[in-house]
């Protein structure tokens, strides 16, 4: 009988009535993040993520 993957761990971070911010925890031990975005999503890894909010931030 076939092993199955392990499933990531999953966290909803934000989320609206249009948008979905969530993370996933990788059995492989890397986080993942994802920015659902009415019909786009966006994966980041954690650094890309971490540029990404630096990004949002300096918009205030």
């Amino acid at each position: 009988m076939p092993k199955t993957a392990p499933e990531p761990k999953t966290e909803t971070l934000a989320e609206t009535e249009s948008y979905l911010a969530w993370k996933a925890d990788e059995p492989d031990g890397e986080t993942t993040y994802h920015l659902e975005l009415n019909n786009v999503t966006l994966h980041f890894f954690k650094e890309e993520w971490d540029e990404f909010l630096e990004l949002i931030h300096s918009l205030k």
